[in-house]
C-alpha cells in the first residue's frame, strides 16, 4: 500500500531500479507465465517495498487485458444461501490471486437476467474473461458469450451446443449410477428422487445415472417418486420431501441432486419419525462441510468443490492468455463418502392399499 504523504513510483522508476524493460516489470506484477517466478517474487518484493500499486488503466494499456475476470451471482431470496457458491467462490478467489488477476462479483437482482448483467461487463470492457456457474441445459449466458467472443469458462455443460466452448465438470451421471447399484445390493428395490424445477444439466446428468442403474438391475424410478423444487423456494423444499415420504409404497432410497436437499429430507424424515437409516436411506452430492454434521451424517459424493473453483480459474488464465485451443474440458470423477444415512433395505412392508 502506498504511504499517505509520499508520491508512488512510477513504473519506469521501478523498472530502472530492477534493470528490467517496463513491459518485463509490468508482466511481473500481472502474474503473466512468460516471466520466470524469481522475477515475478522480485518485482513483487520491490513493489511492495516501493509502495508501488499498478493503475487498472496501467494494465490495459500494457497488456490490453483489465486484470479482471467476472463472476455474476443472482440473488432470488434473502433466506436462500447457497454453499457450494460459497465455497466455490473461496476457491476462485484463491486462484485468481494466485495468477496476479482479480474477481469481481456483480449480482443480478431477483428481476434482473444473468445475461442481461454479463452484456453490461462486456460491454464496458469492465473484465477479461467469466467465470458461469449453475449450468443450463440451453443456457443464454452461454449463447451469448459464444456469439460475443468473450473467453470463459463454464462450470457444468450445455446441451446441444454445437461450438466449442471450455467447461469444467464433475461426473454426476456416473457417481448415481455407482449410488444406485450399491443400494440395489443392499437389496433396494424402491427408488425416489429429489431434484429443482430449472433445468440444471448437473441434476439431468445425475438423474440419467440413477435411471439407467435401475433399468440395468430391471427396475424404474416411477414419476410419482420424483419431487422438482425450486433452488430458491425451502418452503416448496419441505412440501416436495413430505409427499415422497407419503408415498404407497414410500420409497427405502432416495438420492438427492445436492447435499442441500438430502439435508432438508433428512429433517422431514425425524418430523415424520422415520428412521434413517433403517426405514430410509438418503444420499446428497457435494460434500458440504455441513452433511458431516447432519445426524446422521450425510451419505454423499465429494466433488472438491474448491479445488474444482481453483481449476476453472487456472483454465481461464490460460484461455485468455493462449486461446480456447490450448484448454481441453475436463470431466473428473466424485469420491464417494460413506456416511451413516444409507444402510441395507428395511423388510418389506405390507402396503396400505393391501392392507385395506
Amino acid at each position: 500500500m502506498a504511504i499517505k504523504g509520499r508520491r508512488q513510483p512510477r513504473l519506469k522508476e521501478l523498472s530502472s531500479e530492477l534493470g528490467l524493460s517496463i513491459t518485463t516489470v509490468s508482466r511481473a506484477l500481472a502474474g503473466y507465465s512468460d516471466v520466470s517466478a524469481a522475477t515475478r517474487e522480485r518485482v513483487r518484493e520491490m513493489a511492495a517495498r516501493r509502495g508501488y500499486v499498478p493503475s487498472r488503466a496501467g494494465r490495459m494499456l500494457v497488456s490490453g487485458n483489465s486484470g479482471f475476470v467476472g463472476l455474476v451471482v443472482p440473488l432470488r431470496d434473502s433466506h436462500f444461501i447457497d454453499a457450494f457458491l460459497g465455497e466455490f467462490i473461496v476457491g476462485l478467489s484463491e486462484a485468481f490471486t494466485d495468477s496476479g488477476r482479480d474477481l469481481t462479483i456483480t449480482t443480478a437482482a431477483r428481476d434482473r437476467r444473468e445475461v442481461d448483467v454479463l452484456r453490461h461487463l462486456v460491454n464496458g470492457q469492465q473484465a477479461d474473461g467469466v467465470v458461469l456457474t449453475r449450468a443450463l441445459s440451453a443456457d443464454d449466458r452461454v449463447t451469448y458469450l459464444l456469439d460475443q467472443q468473450v473467453p470463459f469458462v463454464l462450470h457444468g455443460r450445455v446441451l446441444g451446443e454445437g461450438r466449442p466452448y471450455v467447461w469444467f465438470d464433475t461426473d454426476g451421471e456416473a457417481a448415481f449410477g455407482e449410488a444406485a447399484r450399491m443400494l440395489i445390493d443392499l437389496g433396494h428395490r424402491d427408488f425416489g428422487y429429489l431434484t429443482f424445477t430449472e433445468p440444471l444439466t448437473f441434476a439431468h446428468f445425475r438423474r440419467i445415472g440413477l435411471e439407467g442403474a435401475l433399468r440395468d438391475h430391471g427396475l424404474q424410478l416411477p414419476d410419482r417418486a420424483i419431487a422438482s423444487v425450486s433452488r430458491f423456494d425451502e418452503a416448496e423444499v419441505e412440501r416436495a420431501a413430505d409427499r415422497l415420504l407419503s408415498l404407497d409404497p414410500r420409497p427405502t432410497a432416495i438420492l438427492c441432486a445436492t447435499d442441500g436437499l438430502a439435508i432438508k429430507l433428512l429433517e422431514v424424515a425425524a418430523k415424520r419419525a422415520i428412521n434413517v437409516p433403517a426405514d430410509l436411506s438418503i444420499i446428497g452430492f457435494d460434500n458440504l462441510p455441513v452433511s458431516a454434521y447432519a445426524s446422521p451424517g450425510i451419505t454423499t459424493f465429494d466433488q472438491s468443490i474448491q479445488d474444482s473453483a481453483i481449476h476453472v480459474a487456472e483454465m481461464l488464465v490460460k484461455l485468455i492468455d493462449e486461446g480456447i485451443d490450448a484448454v481441453e474440458p475436463r470431466l473428473v470423477k466424485a469420491d464417494f463418502i460413506a456416511r451413516g444415512s444409507h444402510g441395507p433395505a428395511p423388510p418389506a412392508r405390507p402396503s396400505v392399499r393391501a392392507v385395506g
